[in-house]
């Protein structure tokens, strides 16, 4: 983990989050793992990464605890799997997929679709509310910031 000083807001969980899995490869590499990727060589060619930087993001995110690499059955090559701390990003990932859905493709332009494999229903639009089953949004929240002093 960075130490204190290398924090973009070191209050801000938004913040650290984005310092630890905010740039583009590192959330595609991810997406892949939930995927079914867990090679080097398959996540190179799913993305077409150049392998100094996909070498440079497997090793942050194994540092930073979203995978951990293990021996794959033959003991031949390792594999990339995800930890808890890295399954934990699928809300993650499918909120920025659906926000991809609505606001990244013309009207009927196709795009993959997450599928429920209990229903074999498209997963439903992820909705944040509290425990009363309301609806939470910027009009009805705020952050509470740090002070220091």
């Amino acid at each position: 983990m960075p130490d204190r000083a290398q924090w973009t807001d070191s209050h801000c969980p938004t913040a650290r989050a984005a310092d630890i899995i905010g740039d583009r490869w590192s959330l595609l590499i991810v997406r892949d793992a939930f995927d079914g990727a867990s090679r080097f060589s398959q996540f190179q060619r799913n993305l077409g990464i150049a392998k100094n930087i996909l070498t440079d993001r497997l090793k942050a995110l194994v540092e930073q605890g979203i995978f951990e690499v293990r021996s794959n059955v033959q003991g031949t090559r390792n594999e990339y799997v995800l930890t808890e701390r890295g399954m934990d990003l699928f809300v993650v990932i499918t909120s920025l997929r659906q926000w991809g859905e609505r606001h990244a493709f013309d009207d009927g332009e196709p795009h993959s679709t997450l599928i429920d494999d209990t229903t074999g229903d498209p997963v439903p639009g992820l909705r944040l509310v509290n425990a009363r089953k309301i609806d939470l949004n910027p009009t009805n929240t705020h952050v509470e910031k740090v002070v220091e002093g």
